[in-house]
């Protein structure tokens, strides 16, 4: 048993920093595999698979190694009128990673967690957010959302 643990004690154990790097880069493959968002040019893209809750993925920004993008459904929180559920997200190309960097509109993490969180509530804060983006590209690519059911909207884009 002793040789056991101490076996045990020499194998290296992932750190929540670790592990957020490792949702980020779940993150990445998923969304790379639904949309192609590197491929995407700014604008407004709709995806729809005929159950009447179409997806909304705005493309903010394309930069050499970044896509700024906002995921969202046509829903409208009642209280505030913005679309909810949301996430925005960065993808970083050259890293391989996807980072939801705020969910909801006007909750950015210092909106959540104050200017000055301990650095272990804002690793927390971010493994929530990046969970929640993992479980939900999960379902969109279950459901059957994808490349081949997006299209680009000339739609206005909601501020």
């Amino acid at each position: 048993m002793a040789e056991l643990l101490a076996r045990s004690a020499n194998i290296p154990r992932i750190g929540r920093f670790g592990w957020l790097m490792g949702l980020y880069a779940e993150n990445y493959t998923r969304l790379a595999r639904l949309f192609a968002p590197a491929d995407l040019r700014p604008g407004l893209y709709t995806s729809s698979i005929g159950d009447g809750l179409d997806l909304r993925i705005e493309v903010i920004e394309t930069h050499p190694y970044t896509v700024e993008l906002r995921l969202t459904y046509d829903l409208q929180d009642p209280v505030t009128g913005e679309s909810d559920p949301s996430a925005f997200v960065r993808v970083y190309r050259d890293a391989r990673q996807a980072e939801a960097t705020h969910c909801y509109v006007g909750r950015r993490w210092q909106d959540v967690i104050g200017m000055f969180p301990p650095p272990a509530e804002l690793i927390s804060h971010r493994m929530r957010m990046n969970t929640f983006l993992g479980k939900w590209l999960e379902y969109l690519a279950e459901s059957g959302h994808g490349v081949a059911t997006l299209r680009r909207s000339e739609a206005t884009v909601h501020q």
